[in-house]
This record gives structure tokens, sequence and C-alpha cells, in this order.
């Protein structure tokens, strides 16, 4: 795709529950043909089967199919569905013409849809960074998983991957996508964070998964 992947979470449906991991974007990844990226790289350089690897190495669990939705898809679905009802914490301004990124937003409860929603999940120019963006796409996450389970929504599945088109790629077949959306819609959400730490290697920030015992943390 030549551009890096700014949200990435893995699904897992067992036992009566759909576990949603999110991989922070600044993951700290050794790979042996690009050397330590962040995981937020890996589909940019490597494609989905790289990408699916080392997510896989990641989470401790096989990553087995992938689902990739860029941002103009991920407003277009949230309009189809009618938007995602969202209770806005702060102000949110930030223009950053180059990403053709414009956010703002005002506090309070409020139905998001598209570009505003996009602006909501993306907005990371605070004090909290993106860990306070990541606890907003658990907010929607949430929001939308409730949606998923109205039999209405089922029901205009192969509808609403139409509307996405051109805008997702998956190798999924439309019947394990149907089938995996049906068995998530009958389970309890889960929503964790890759466990890890903050970590620093030539000047630049990384999250340092808990998985990689290359790098364990400093006594003390």
């Amino acid at each position: 795709s030549g551009q890096n992947t700014d949200v990435i979470f893995t699904a897992q449906v067992k036992n009566g529950v759909t576990l949603l991991t999110q991989v922070p974007r600044d993951t700290f990844v050794e790979t042996d043909r690009y050397g330590t990226i962040k995981a937020n790289s890996l589909f940019a350089l490597g494609g989905a089967e790289i990408a699916k690897t080392e997510v896989a190495h990641l989470i401790g669990a096989p990553v087995q199919r992938y689902f990739k939705v860029n941002l103009n898809g991920v407003a277009k679905l949230a309009d189809a569905i009618g938007g995602v009802e969202v209770n806005v914490p702060k102000r949110m301004h930030y223009v950053d013409n180059t990403q053709g990124l414009y956010i703002d937003l005002y506090p309070g409860e409020q139905l998001l849809r598209g570009k505003n929603l996009e602006g909501f999940l993306r907005f990371r120019h605070d004090e909290q960074g993106d860990l306070g963006r990541m606890e907003r796409q658990r907010m929607v996450m949430a929001k939308v998983f409730a949606k998923l389970a109205q039999p209405a929504t089922l029901t205009r599945l192969p509808a609403l991957m139409q509307i996405a088109g051109n805008d997702a790629i998956t190798d999924l077949s439309p019947l394990e996508l149907t089938g995996l959306a049906s068995a998530m819609a009958h389970t309890k959400l889960n929503i964790q964070r890759l466990p890890g730490r903050a970590y620093w290697q030539d000047n630049l920030s990384y999250w340092m998964p808990d998985t990689n015992t290359q790098h364990p943390p400093v006594p003390g």
C-alpha cells in the first residue's frame, strides 16, 4: 500500500468472548528483512503476509486472516450504519494540510459521522498522545460492536462491504466475513492493549511488547 497503518488490532473469537487487542502503532518489531521497525510500517514494507506473521509473534497467537480498510472506507461505513454516538471529552482542533486532516470537534455527547469520526479516531495532538487516541478507539469499537449485535446490521453486512468497495482489502471470503460477524454478534466484547512499556532506542520512542524477551525491563 505504501502507507503506514494508522490503527492495528487483532480479533479472537472464542469461549463466548470477542477479544480485540490493540497493537500500538509504535510497537517495537525486529524483522530479518527490514531490521528494527515500528508495527505501523509492517504492511507498507512487507504486505499482508509479513504483517500477519509479525503481529502473530507480538500477540503470541496465529493470525489467520486480515481485513484492511483505509480511512475513507471507515468514514463511509460509519455513515452507512448511521454514525457513532460518542462523548467527545475535550476540544479537539488540529489541521495538517499535508495529510488532508482537519479536526474541529467540541466536547459533549454527539453523533459522529464521516470525517468527524475519522478526526476523533486520529487526534493525538495533546498530552495523552497515542494512548489517549487508543482509548477513544476503544470507545468507538464498543459502540460499533453494539450495533453489530443488532440483526438489522447483520443482514446488511454484504451491502456494507460493497459500500467499503475499493477502500477495503481482505483475504476473508464473503462467507467467512459474514460468519465472523455473526459469531462476534453473539459474544461479549473485551478490548485490551498489547501489554508492554515505553522504550527508547537510537533516539526513537517505541512500545516494547512484553512478548519480546530480548529486551526485558531493567530491574529496579
